[in-house]
């Protein structure tokens, strides 16, 4: 993609970046390319449409989410770094911790994001519940890209997240069911589900594809 027509479609959907963070976005697609080739990082099928299925799917939450500045985040199951990377490369000034169990991705993740010149943005390679007591109760925010259900996503996850923090889930199709089971568990728990609508990006509406905002009263 031409670094004219990325900057076009990011600005009309509300996410304005400078020259050197869409180069930045341009190397980390580029990289990413490359080491599917030898680590499964994403799906091949989707190679061809890699800014629509993951580049623009990460960014679309800057467009329903207002981060602020400095704001604690963590992407769990982030496998080769979506959406956390693009998140933090649009947003330099938010804190971004990737999780994902699978080493032989994280190795390459790892690497990507230090790529990305941001000290804020930093990876753990491990299971989300093993995170120390220093992560308690501190992120703003909780990202996750289809990984799990919702349930299993907040069980794992919740003792991380501020008691006015969110979780922000990208996910597609009927939600019904995740969503009666999860509120289940927690009475208290709130869930804003909405079709998501990026300009330049039609694949959205026929893939159904959906942003859950997920907090507690």
């Amino acid at each position: 993609m031409e670094l004219s027509e990325l900057w076009t479609i990011c600005s009309a959907n509300g996410i304005i970046m400078e020259v050197e963070q869409l180069n930045t976005i341009v190397r980390y697609v580029k990289e990413l390319i490359y080491w599917n080739e030898k680590v499964n990082m994403i799906s091949r099928q989707d190679i061809d449409n890699i800014y629509d299925k993951h580049i623009f799917h990460s960014l679309s939450v800057l467009k329903y989410i207002d981060l602020p500045k400095k704001a604690m985040c963590m992407d769990i199951g982030t496998g080769g770094g979506l959406p956390g990377i693009p998140i933090s490369i649009a947003r330099p000034d938010i804190n971004m911790l990737l999780v994902d169990s699978i080493k032989k991705k994280m190795v390459i993740t790892d690497m990507m994001a230090k790529h990305s010149n941001n000290k804020l943005l930093k990876t753990f390679t491990g299971r989300v519940e093993d995170l120390d007591k220093t992560h308690f109760a501190i992120y703003d925010f909780i990202f996750a890209r289809g990984v799990a259900t919702i349930r299993e996503l907040i069980s794992l996850s919740k003792k991380f997240l501020k008691p006015t923090g969110k979780y922000v889930f990208l996910k597609g199709g009927d939600l019904s069911k995740e969503i009666e089971d999860a509120k289940y568990v927690w009475k208290n728990l709130e869930i804003e589900e909405k079709n998501l609508s990026f300009f330049g990006n039609e694949s959205f509406s026929k893939d159904e594809k959906k942003i859950l905002i997920c907090s507690f009263k």
